[in-house]
């Protein structure tokens, strides 16, 4: 759950950098976890991934690696989430 925790986390420092009155996300709560399954999804999208091209193969296939792990782990915690992009 390591990796999980650190994306929830990195979401919701970014959240709150554009946001004052953030609603942090909690994946203790249904609507959280869906929410981050959501954004992993979104994450996984080709053009996400690949920032639209610009990054090397090696980088994409890391951070391809990395989400696919959260995907995992979340999958654990809460196997009612549905997910688009991952398989």
């Amino acid at each position: 759950m390591k990796e999980l925790k650190a994306y929830v986390d990195q979401k919701n420092k970014w959240h709150s950098l554009f946001n004052k009155n953030a609603n942090y996300l909690d994946i203790t709560k249904a609507g959280d976890r869906q929410r981050v399954a959501n954004m992993i999804d979104s994450d996984l999208s080709p053009e996400n991934l690949s920032c639209d091209g610009e990054l090397p193969g090696n980088v994409i296939n890391a951070r391809y690696k990395q989400l696919n792990t959260v995907a995992k782990q979340l999958l654990a915690l809460d196997p009612s989430v549905k997910f688009y992009e991952y398989e």
